[in-house]
């Protein structure tokens, strides 16, 4: 089959792609009178869910919000929530985060630092295939990650990997990752699902990887069609016959395609909505405690931020309980202006912070606020939960004297030519640790330095952190980073959202997952259909 034939070949000219967050957040404008009929309807057929071994065939058809034109089935180019679980399912990373966000071998075996962290020794799993046949060796590795951080055309991935030299190929299963610096954590880099390993000669169009399923068939923008891959490496996985994806625009069309049983699982349903749709007595709720958040973000380099004292003030007139309650339907844990919260040296001994409007009044005093102030906060429908948690901060805020000014714009333009440059406004992240979180965020480099923090004292601390192989000592040099952040940093880290996704009770093998993802992390291998549709 040539390219221009290929099933996998993308739909042509459709405008600009648009940017990885805008694609991931989705709007939560949703029809609840047509929610509330459909769970009442007479039509419902109550199913006992599966038990016993799993069963072998059926096809499962998952619907996700978001994505569009600019979708992908490029291993290294993950953008929108659809593009990360079709890569899940075709490809497979050196390493992983499982369910516990424990990072687990997946094809290599072991990933060891030299006693200087610049040379990282992967062993490869032996007798994996690619779904081609071709057994995966060493230079297949080499060959992915000059893809992933090629200079013409680098890819999402590259920018963890700026300090990767070179990939040396020892023998057919073993490679070194030579780095120009000491990293102690660099086998979470090889854990990014935006890191699949592909043969030498890989070509989008063709798209061969190792996971559990093959493609059949892509629309960008609608649906997606995967087969069983019946080399895969694992005993008896996959189980189903077929995977299929389904786009849909907004979640009102997501959440009634799931009761009008047109999908089998859904991905990130409201959470101000999950008793409702649990009501239904043929849904089932897989609701995953995570370490994801959802931040205000205050830019520390513009009035009236760039005063501490008014940073923490805003911190304080927050009631982190009830923005639980109220936005997430007491669905989460309590944030404590701290991300990461799985990390081995997360900062949890520093005492939890409480709403004190009496404190906040005087910090806002003292930084010359006496009267309290006006304030503008940006808002979008980026994140189930985004929109609301402004509303309610914005009725806490009053106690204080602070007037927020709530400006609410699309998601497209929230993350438009102005993202970055907000002076107060939100965003969201999934679960990482420490050291990957600050890469991303919150170093003068970083790709999304909202809050613009540059802390020469934090800064210090990290790039210790980063090089320190004794990990009692690294934990130890993360947790006074964190304090730094705790006391003068630009986020309020009010709380992190639990994960919450529906799917139809004859579905199985779907389990809780720490890392964000929806749906067992978009793990499909290990689901399965109890009953015959």
């Amino acid at each position: 089959m040539n390219s221009a034939t290929s099933p996998f070949e993308r739909t042509p000219g459709t405008g600009p792609a648009p940017s990885r967050r805008a694609l991931l957040g989705g709007g939560v404008a949703l029809g609840l009178g047509l929610l509330l009929t459909a769970c009442g309807s007479s039509e419902a057929s109550v199913l006992e869910a599966p038990a016993g071994e799993p069963l072998r065939g059926g096809s499962l058809r998952v619907g996700l919000a978001g994505g569009g034109a600019a979708d992908s089935l490029d291993p290294h180019s993950p953008v929108s929530t659809t593009d990360i679980a079709r890569v899940v399912n075709l490809y497979e990373s050196l390493l992983y985060r499982d369910e516990d966000f424990a990072l687990k071998p997946l094809l290599a075996l072991s990933a060891v630092p030299d006693a200087t962290a610049r040379v990282w020794t992967v062993k490869l799993r032996p007798g994996v295939k690619f779904h081609d046949g071709r057994p995966v060796t060493a230079t297949d590795v080499a060959a992915t990650f000059a893809r992933v951080t090629n200079p013409d055309d680098p890819k999402s991935g590259a920018a963890a990997l700026s300090i990767l030299d070179k990939v040396k190929v020892i023998d057919d299963l073993t490679v070194e990752f030579r780095l120009n610096t000491p990293s102690a954590t660099f086998d979470d880099s090889l854990g990014q699902y935006a890191l699949g390993i592909v043969p030498a000669d890989f070509d989008v169009a063709h798209p061969v990887g190792t996971g559990p399923f093959k493609a059949s068939s892509f629309d960008p923008g609608l649906r997606s069609v995967f087969v069983r891959n019946d080399g895969y490496w694992r005993d008896q996985q996959p189980y189903l016959d077929e995977l299929v994806i389904l786009n849909f625009s907004d979640d009102d069309a997501m959440l009634n395609a799931l009761l009008s049983s047109q999908v089998d699982a859904i991905g990130q349903i409201p959470l101000a909505l999950l008793e409702v749709i649990a009501a239904d007595p043929r849904i089932s709720i897989l609701n995953s405690e995570t370490g994801a958040w959802l931040p205000f973000t205050m830019r520390i380099d513009k009035a009236p931020f760039d005063d501490v004292r008014v940073r923490q003030a805003f911190r304080l007139v927050v009631d982190r309980q009830q923005m639980i309650e109220q936005v997430l339907s007491g669905n989460g844990a309590l944030g404590n202006d701290l991300y990461a919260p799985f990390d081995p040296g997360y900062a949890g001994s520093l005492p939890q912070r409480t709403q004190d409007i009496g404190r906040a009044k005087e910090l806002l005093a003292e930084a010359g606020y006496p009267d309290g102030l006006d304030i503008e906060l940006v808002t979008a429908p980026i994140q189930a939960g985004a929109v609301e948690a402004a509303q309610v901060f914005a009725q806490q805020a009053k106690a204080a004297g602070i007037r927020v000014k709530i400006r609410r714009v699309d998601t497209t333009t929230f993350f438009g030519d102005d993202y970055l440059s907000w002076t107060f406004a939100q965003d969201f992240w999934y679960t990482r640790n420490f050291l990957p979180q600050v890469n991303n965020s919150s170093l003068p480099t970083s790709p999304f330095n909202e809050t613009h923090w540059d802390d020469p004292e934090f800064l210090k601390l990290v790039e210790a952190a980063a090089t320190e192989v004794d990990e009692t000592k690294r934990n130890a040099l993360i947790t006074k980073a964190q304090e730094i952040e705790y006391e003068r940093g630009g986020y309020i880290i009010w709380g992190h959202p639990n994960q919450a996704d529906a799917y139809q009770k004859y579905v199985a093998g779907l389990i809780p997952n720490k890392t964000g993802l929806a749906l067992s992390g978009f793990e499909f291998r290990r689901a399965w259909i109890g009953v015959t549709k």
